[in-house]
């Protein structure tokens, strides 16, 4: 078991601020400036920025450290620290990346793969994804009657969980 000192976190406080400072870097990284934002509002109402701005140089000289050898470290850095933008209070969000028509084209082929590779190619997922529910809405109105009832019983059943019973749509068909 660790001392702690007078002047540290205590080791509870430590392990929220690293699931604080991963949350953060997970909203900038995935392009989720709700989420980057959200959190961000809630570390400077709680007066925590010292700690996670700490935890996440850390994490970055972490990274630093596994990705390259120590002799070319620190020219990352300096690379990186002249790059850096003025304005660092946004996220990179890429819509145009989002190609959602791909994706359901894909999905319609059953290419697994090239569906993996739209997903992964992808730095904001949440555009995609909602591209693929725009076109499933624009898709409904085109079905049979009875069809969308029979889809929605067969995807419970299938995800329902445990004792999850759904009837047949066409039952009494």
């Amino acid at each position: 078991m660790t001392e702690e000192l007078a002047d540290e976190l205590p080791a509870e406080a430590v392990e929220e601020a690293k699931a604080r400072a991963a949350t953060l870097l997970l909203a900038f990284r995935h392009g989720n400036q709700l989420a980057f934002d959200h959190e961000l509002d809630l570390l400077l109402a709680e007066h925590a920025e010292r700690e996670v701005t700490t935890l996440l140089a850390w994490i970055a000289a972490e990274a630093v450290r596994k990705a390259y050898a120590p002799e070319v470290g620190d020219r990352v850095l300096r690379a990186m620290a002249r790059r850096a933008p003025a304005d660092n209070g946004a996220v990179a969000v890429d819509e145009e990346s989002a190609d959602a028509a791909r994706l359901i084209e894909a999905v319609a082929a059953g290419e697994v793969a090239e569906v993996r590779g739209l997903v992964a190619s992808t730095a904001d997922t949440t555009f995609l994804l909602g591209g693929l529910l725009q076109g499933v809405a624009m898709m409904l109105p085109l079905l049979p009657e009875g069809e969308l009832t029979e889809i929605t019983a067969e995807l419970r059943r299938r995800h329902g969980g445990p004792g999850a019973h759904v009837p047949e749509a066409r039952a009494g068909v």
